[in-house]
């Protein structure tokens, strides 16, 4: 299901290219996709809000089971990592979107918008889109299709019998940031376009965008 999912989003790859070459026909087009992916991608992060939440309460019942009441259980201390893993993966997307995650360049404050919108554009279709599509292809041969087979559970006995889910967070993650990944290729696409058709103005419209 994956597999095919992948090669029929395949096509909305080409829209931001599309925006370049026709704008008049693919703006609004473009404009809603990437507003449907900012909004779907925001859902996720409560998702993620509520993974951190749990984490905490998580790690707070297994400090005091332990180290209070003498009492653990691996199906605790494995609900950290389940908490912390949906936490992590789940939200990177909506970090992507909210342009939340670290950079480590130390020139980007100095290019102009136009610049920017291409170094971003670049970077997406060169090495953010073939990760995210390699992470899924290696799952869909490896663990994750063999943790379905079995519904794999923890290799403890007292461990937790859902780590099939555990195991689906990783595709997840890569569809998630690779459909981001397309929403900020869009606006960076957007403000390309705004840029040229608008010269005079273009810092404020790349601003916009």
């Amino acid at each position: 299901v994956l597999k095919w999912l992948g090669f029929a989003s395949l096509p909305l790859f080409l829209l931001p290219f599309a925006i370049l070459l026709v704008p008049n026909i693919s703006i609004t087009h473009g404009r809603k996709v990437s507003s449907f992916i900012d909004r779907f991608n925001g859902g996720v992060m409560q998702l993620a809000f509520a993974a951190a939440i749990f984490l905490i309460l998580s790690q707070l019942a297994v400090i005091v089971g332990r180290f209070v009441f003498g009492w653990s259980r691996t199906w605790m201390s494995e609900l950290v990592i389940f908490s912390f893993a949906a936490m992590f993966l789940l939200g990177t997307a909506a970090a992507l979107r909210d342009d939340a995650h670290v950079r480590v360049d130390i020139l980007r404050g100095r290019f102009s918008p136009k610049t920017k919108a291409t170094i971003e554009l670049i970077g997406i279709y060169v090495l953010l889109v073939p990760m995210c599509f390699c992470i899924i292809w290696a799952s869909t041969q490896g663990s994750f299709v063999r943790a379905w087979a079995r519904f794999l559970g923890s290799s403890e006995d007292d461990g937790l019998p859902i780590w099939y889910i555990f195991k689906t967070f990783v595709p997840a993650f890569a569809v998630l940031v690779a459909a981001q990944g397309l929403s900020e290729a869009i606006k960076s696409a957007i403000s390309l376009k705004g840029a040229q058709d608008t010269e005079p103005a273009n810092n404020s419209n790349a601003g916009m965008t």
